[in-house]
């Protein structure tokens, strides 16, 4: 099938590697994408980590014509069938914990009617054969994105986040816990501040999205508040310089404050920004009812209606947006509600036990 802009369908395939995703994306995926590229066939591609049925990598395609479609599934068969033959995951599954944790996460993401539709109404999630991978539907998220077109601008934005993070991945010490915090709230830092300058508004954001990760997953008790805080208090300094330095940045009063990846972040955010902006004035994003203090849809929401108001878009998909940025770079959903107290606590919340808020 031919798509209106001559690009083919994509593909997506679903790599199962009980292990640390990082090898796959900087030894197969990046080299893998690189001569995609240099051969001209493709049109676009980005990558995300998921846990459904076992952990694993969904690495996206989009051929650049339709009759490309079967050079370039046999180029990626071909590259991680080599990939998973010369460094397969050692460890397996631990079965029973992870499929504790996965119905938790599914019943987040996943209605009981969904459920049933996949798997039954009896019996636990399947998971698949490690070292191993499938070709399954891609399933783009409407609701969550604003609709057809709005997924087209999340294709695009998705794109530029895996080579972002394929780059920062490849080049720096990620598997150092200091170090991957600290990019990735550089990163948080600079889409913040682009989709909302104002600072009591940024402080509002993440002190919701803090909220929203404990209350779902009930990470933030007293105690973990209270070791932040003592976090806090001794980084304080550095953290609160560094954004400064990122907002004169994005704000373009000195942009020699940035980093290089945070430029190019600051760069492309900007551009993203700005298309949010043109598509909620044309009316075509298009979404169900938003629920502000969740940060989420609202449930049974029915129609989609558009949402013309630029500051109500940028809201809605600055959570999505950020959190698929954090998964590529492998921070959890653990160091999101930690990173995320810190920086609404940057921005001048207050130092309270933000899970007393969540509902």
């Amino acid at each position: 099938m031919t798509r209106a802009d001559g690009s083919g369908e994509w593909m997506a395939m679903h790599i199962f590697y009980a292990a640390d995703s990082r090898p796959v994306l900087t030894e197969c995926l990046r080299p893998l994408v690189h001569d995609l590229r240099e051969r001209n066939l493709l049109e676009r591609f980005f990558f995300i980590n998921y846990w459904l049925e076992g952990q694993h990598v969904r690495f996206r395609v989009k051929p650049r014509t339709p009759e490309l479609a079967g050079e370039v599934r046999e180029r990626v068969v071909e590259a991680v069938t080599a990939y998973l033959k010369r460094r397969p995951a050692l460890y397996d599954y631990d079965s029973e914990f992870l499929l504790e944790m996965y119905e938790d996460m599914f019943r987040l993401e996943y209605s009981e009617e969904e459920r049933v539709e996949r798997y039954g109404s009896d019996g636990p999630m399947p998971l698949r054969e490690n070292n191993t991978f499938a070709f399954l539907p891609y399933e783009p998220e409407y609701a969550k994105y604003g609709g057809p077109k709005g997924i087209e601008l999340a294709e695009w934005h998705f794109e530029h986040s895996s080579d972002l993070v394929l780059n920062i991945l490849a080049r720096t010490n990620t598997h150092l816990r200091t170090v991957l915090l600290g990019i990735a709230s550089q990163l948080m830092m600079v889409m913040g501040t682009t989709f909302m300058p104002d600072r009591g508004d940024l402080g509002t954001f993440w002190t919701r999205y803090h909220d929203f990760w404990q209350h779902a997953f009930k990470l933030t008790d007293l105690a973990t508040v209270e070791k932040y805080e003592e976090n806090f208090d001794q980084m304080s300094a550095r953290l609160s310089q560094r954004f400064h330095d990122i907002e004169a940045g994005v704000h373009g009063t000195d942009g020699t404050r940035l980093s290089s990846f945070a430029h190019d972040w600051a760069e492309h955010c900007a551009e993203l920004r700005a298309r949010v902006v043109d598509l909620s004035a044309k009316g075509d994003l298009l979404f169900p009812a938003w629920d502000p203090e969740r940060m989420r849809h609202s449930d049974g929401a029915g129609e989609f209606e558009p949402v013309t108001d630029p500051d109500t878009a940028l809201r809605i998909l600055l959570s999505p947006y950020m959190h698929m940025t954090n998964n590529r770079l492998g921070a959890t959903i653990v160091d999101e509600a930690y990173l995320s107290y810190l920086l609404a606590r940057v921005v001048g919340r207050p130092s309270f036990p933000l899970s007393e808020r969540a509902s």
